[in-house]
């Protein structure tokens, strides 16, 4: 096998572990899109769970298994982030369909990633296919009987040796 085919191995592989690495990054981002959506969604359930009327005792959860109990008045809003980390008070119904619009935002974004992701794994395949042929080239051409004649009679390389009291090179 000569340099270059070695070389364009190598690339290969290189490009097939790159591609990897971002099939990896994509699909992180996947899941942190996704567990995003689910979170709107379950805010958009407990926005529509409250009755018209509000509602006395209910449990706000804070995170860490700890609950707030407070009383929602009928008109009572929700504060929720329009962006650039600013925060305004809403309607429910508002605020409900602030979250319903971003939710069909993210899942065009879903689906776009998703789509590069499939793109991406094919390309990956088709990648592997390529190195994998080419090592299978590379295996028959090795075993083959001419080279192994080649092989045989060739002579083997001289090593030169060094002198006493000369610097040590690599091979050494």
């Amino acid at each position: 096998m000569s340099e270059a085919d070695k070389a364009d191995l190598q690339r290969i592989a290189h490009l097939v572990e790159a591609n990897r690495e971002r099939l990896n990054a994509l699909d992180q981002q996947i899941r942190n899109l996704e567990s995003i959506r689910l979170e709107q969604e379950q805010a958009i359930d407990a926005l529509n769970s409250i009755s018209r009327e509000g509602a006395k005792g209910a449990m706000i959860p804070l995170g860490a298994g700890v609950q707030l109990i407070a009383d929602i008045q009928p008109e009572g809003g929700a504060v929720v982030d329009i962006g650039s980390r600013i925060q305004a008070e809403k309607t429910r119904d508002e605020a409900t369909e602030i979250l319903r619009n971003r939710n069909l935002e993210l899942k065009g974004i879903l689906d776009t990633v998703r789509s590069e992701y499939e793109q991406l794994e094919e390309y990956i395949v088709t990648l592997a296919t390529t190195f994998n042929q080419a090592v299978e080239a590379f295996q028959d051409t090795a075993d083959s009987p001419e080279t192994l004649e080649q092989t045989q009679t060739s002579p083997p390389k001289r090593r030169t040796r060094r002198k006493r009291g000369t610097e040590l090179t690599l091979d050494d």
